[in-house]
């Protein structure tokens, strides 16, 4: 099923998505441990952010914090994973989530069309996800795990 956005999410002002420098380690399990996820080692983190096909971040301006991240692993046929979902608590939290979604999502119907999508992502984000169009525990399955 292919995705369309209703309609363009802004970024507060000073904010920017970024997917061209890949945030380290250490900034992804800050920002993932602020999230109520696990931190992971950081040798296999900074490995699973290289081995992806791409991720997207959010940053600001003014400040070298990361506000917001997703990676993306395919087959380029079948399947497409989000990992590590995640965006900074706050005001802005559910905002991050979505356009961190709605820029992925784009992206994966645009070079991988008709991929099954699943997503790896804390509860903080349950309400992003079913804005976005994500069905949340079908038929009573709710977790997945993947040890890094």
């Amino acid at each position: 099923m292919q995705y369309f956005s209703r309609k363009k999410l802004i970024l507060p002002e000073g904010y920017f998505i970024n997917s061209s420098k890949a945030p380290t380690a250490n900034e992804l399990n800050r920002l993932l441990v602020n999230c109520g996820c696990e931190s992971f080692p950081i040798q296999k983190l900074s490995l699973a952010i290289k081995n992806s096909n791409f991720f997207f971040t959010i940053q600001n301006e003014s400040k070298t914090k990361l506000y917001g991240f997703v990676r993306v692993t395919s087959d380029r046929g079948l399947n497409a994973n989000l990992w590590n979902l995640s965006a900074e608590q706050g005001n802005n939290q559910n905002l991050f989530y979505l356009i961190l979604l709605q820029v992925t999502l784009e992206k994966i119907n645009r070079e991988m069309p008709g991929c099954s999508i699943s997503v790896q992502a804390p509860i903080s984000s349950f309400k992003s996800l079913e804005e976005s169009g994500f069905i949340l525990d079908p038929n009573g399955i709710r977790v997945m795990g993947y040890k890094l």
